[in-house]
C-alpha cells in the first residue's frame, strides 16, 4: 500500500467534512419541511379540498358546476321530486312527499366541520315555504339553516336544544318574492354561526354548550345537503371556503 503525503491528507480532510455539512442541512430541511407540513393539517382527510376544481383568489371552492350534478345525490326523501340540472341551475322540483333536496355525497373527511363558509344563490320558483334549508356540520353534528319557512318568510337554525328555527333566538323575518335570486351566506365558527342575505346579516348566534342538531324530517340532508319543503326551486353558484385567519 502506497504511503499517502500529509499534503494529500490535508486535502481531503474539508471535503469530508463538506459533505457530512450538506447532508446535515438536507436532514434540517426534510424535517423543517415535514414540520410545516403538519402544522399545515398534514395529509389527513380535513386538508384534503372539497371539490377536484382549484380555490379561486378569495379560497372559494365550488361545489356546482352547473352542468352536472358532481358530488351531489337526489336527498333520500319520502316521495321527493325530481332533482335535476338545467340552464346551469339545480332544480328541486315538487313531490308527492313534503321534501325534495341534494345530499353530498362526497367522503365525508373532505368537509370541514369548523371555520368555514358556504354560500349560493337559491330561488323560490313556485310555493310559499322554504326554498333554501342548507343542513351543514357543526363540531361533531350538525345544524339547517332555514330560508323563506313557515309561511314563506322565516329565517331561523334548527335546531338549538332542540328548539327549531321558529322558537329560538336565531328566529328573523324577510319577504321573499317568487322567481327572485338571492344570495346566502352561511358563516360556521367556533363560538359563532352567522348568516347573511344579499350582504344583509340576518343571524348571528352563538352555540354555546347548547345541542345542536337538526329536525327529524332533513336527517337526510346531513351531513351537507339543500332541500326545499313543499316548494319548487332552483339552486347555482354553490361554494365553500375555509377560514384561516381567526
Amino acid at each position: 500500500m502506497p504511503r499517502m503525503s500529509m499534503r494529500t491528507v490535508t486535502a481531503r480532510r474539508p471535503l469530508a467534512a463538506a459533505c457530512v455539512l450538506g447532508l446535515a442541512a438536507m436532514l434540517a430541511a426534510s424535517l423543517a419541511a415535514g414540520c410545516a407540513q403538519e402544522k399545515k393539517g398534514g395529509q389527513g382527510p380535513e386538508a384534503e379540498p372539497a371539490s377536484t376544481q382549484a380555490a379561486d383568489a378569495e379560497g372559494w371552492e365550488s361545489l356546482f358546476d352547473g352542468k352536472t350534478l358532481g358530488q351531489w345525490k337526489p336527498g333520500d326523501f319520502w316521495k321527493p321530486g325530481k332533482v335535476r340540472v338545467e340552464n346551469g341551475t339545480l332544480v328541486l322540483d315538487r313531490g308527492q312527499g313534503d321534501m325534495t333536496g341534494v345530499t353530498w355525497g362526497g367522503a365525508p373527511g373532505m368537509l370541514p366541520h369548523m371555520d368555514y363558509e358556504i354560500s349560493l344563490q337559491a330561488m323560490r320558483v313556485d310555493g310559499s315555504d322554504f326554498f333554501c334549508g342548507l343542513t351543514f356540520p357543526y363540531k361533531d353534528a350538525c345544524a339547517t339553516l332555514i330560508v323563506g319557512g313557515w309561511g314563506g318568510g322565516l329565517i331561523g337554525i334548527s335546531s338549538f336544544d332542540g328548539l327549531d328555527a321558529s322558537e329560538n333566538e336565531s328566529t328573523t323575518y324577510m319577504e321573499f318574492q317568487s322567481n327572485r335570486w338571492y344570495a346566502i351566506r352561511l358563516r360556521v365558527t367556533e363560538n359563532h354561526i352567522q348568516a347573511w342575505i344579499d350582504d344583509k346579516e340576518v343571524i348571528n348566534v352563538e352555540p354555546g354548550e347548547r345541542a345542536v342538531d337538526v329536525r327529524i324530517e332533513v336527517e337526510a340532508s346531513k351531513p351537507l345537503g339543500i332541500a326545499a319543503w313543499n316548494t319548487k326551486a332552483a339552486l347555482r353558484a354553490i361554494r365553500l371556503r375555509r377560514i384561516l385567519d381567526e
